[in-house]
């Protein structure tokens, strides 16, 4: 999917709204865990519920490899039905892979190509083995790379936050290099939603990037900080939402429980847009 058509949709359905699929098996309800396939019957339904809600999807790999054979068969049903279902929506691979050479070349194909791979429209990777890690998901017209920047766990402080000589950060340098690397074309950049604060910095670096933001409900970042300090003329964001929606209910009403969480956050983003 390229930018001018995501950007359609999103202002087609007033929306920035990513759901993560991050379907963990012990959470699931009941009624779902004793099915065939419980991952993929679970992501149908929020998917059914949802789609006119949100513009992405972002299934966390994890959550698929974990269950071996069978979550990677969820995982490809879960693309496919969104795919021959939902055309136009975007989905994102959160793999946050980051390896040279020929490593790197076989991950791209794997989770890129539409042929031979998942054909996913983007993937998350990580910058730091450099430009050699991140180019070859770069190679596939309309297929974006995903960059880790900022994040939002604890150990953020560990390397993002220290200072380099001239006085600025390492994930400001790592922004500066990573965004000469492609084009607000082909890439994005991951920046959680509890820094906030720092958005207007990043849109000083990159002002017409999108930026996917997770972060944004049971983690504790706050959606009208993260609008105000990050969208730009063409809105510019992808707010990730995973448990507070997809879990929001254990019952046999998860869907439309998943669907009134959407909806609201769906209704905010309306606003924002207008």
């Amino acid at each position: 999917m390229n930018k001018s058509e995501l950007i359609s949709q999103i202002r087609r359905k007033k929306s920035f709204l990513c759901i993560g699929l991050d379907t963990e098996v012990g959470k699931l309800p009941a009624h779902i865990a004793i099915s065939d396939d419980p991952v993929f019957d679970f992501n149908r339904q929020i998917i059914d519920a949802t789609h006119d809600l949100a513009v992405a999807y972002k299934p966390n790999l994890a959550f698929y490899e974990s269950q071996k054979s069978n979550g990677w068969r969820s995982l490809e049903k879960t693309i496919d039905y969104i795919r021959r279902n939902y055309p136009g929506i975007f989905i994102i691979a959160d793999a946050k892979r980051g390896d040279i050479g020929n490593t790197s070349l076989q991950y791209a194909k794997a989770f890129l190509d539409d042929e031979e791979g998942l054909g996913f429209d983007a993937i998350t990777v990580a910058p730091y083995m450099g430009q050699d890690s991140v180019s070859p998901y770069l190679n596939y017209a309309s297929k974006w790379a995903i960059v880790l920047i900022l994040t939002s766990n604890k150990g953020a402080a560990d390397f993002q936050y220290k200072t380099m000589d001239g006085g600025r950060s390492l994930w400001e340098h790592t922004l500066e290099t990573a965004a000469s690397w492609g084009s607000p074309d082909n890439m994005m950049f991951v920046i959680g939603a509890t820094q906030a604060s720092m958005l207007s910095r990043v849109r000083q670096i990159v002002p017409d990037h999108f930026l996917l933001v997770p972060g944004v409900g049971a983690q504790g970042g706050n959606l009208q900080e993260v609008v105000r300090f990050g969208l730009n003329k063409e809105v510019g964001l992808l707010i990730n939402v995973s448990r507070s929606v997809i879990f929001a209910s254990s019952g046999s009403d998860f869907a439309h429980r998943a669907r009134e969480e959407a909806f609201k956050l769906q209704q905010q983003m309306q606003a924002y847009i207008r």
